[in-house]
């Protein structure tokens, strides 16, 4: 699955076409690269978003086209 529509998907970012953007400006990298919004996200991966002065880091645990809004957190795990 793309990274753009993974973040969408697990709703870690609200919108795609956010998601796009972060990916174009390098607010988002995957296992320390800044990724584009077009990579193969694969379970085990490590992604981190920038939002302003705050970082999230998350490990993906699963990768599912459509995901209902109660289990999308299930899909990744929050890092420290």
């Amino acid at each position: 699955m793309r990274l753009d529509k993974y973040l969408k998907v697990s709703r870690l970012i609200k919108r795609r076409s956010v998601a796009n953007e972060a990916c174009d400006h390098a607010r988002v990298s995957v296992n320390g690269r800044p990724a584009k919004a077009s990579y193969e996200v694969k379970v085990g991966d490590e992604i981190s978003i920038v939002f302003g002065q705050r970082t999230l880091r998350v490990e993906v645990l699963a990768v599912a086209d459509a995901v209902r809004k109660d289990d999308a957190s299930a899909m990744y795990k929050e890092l420290i």
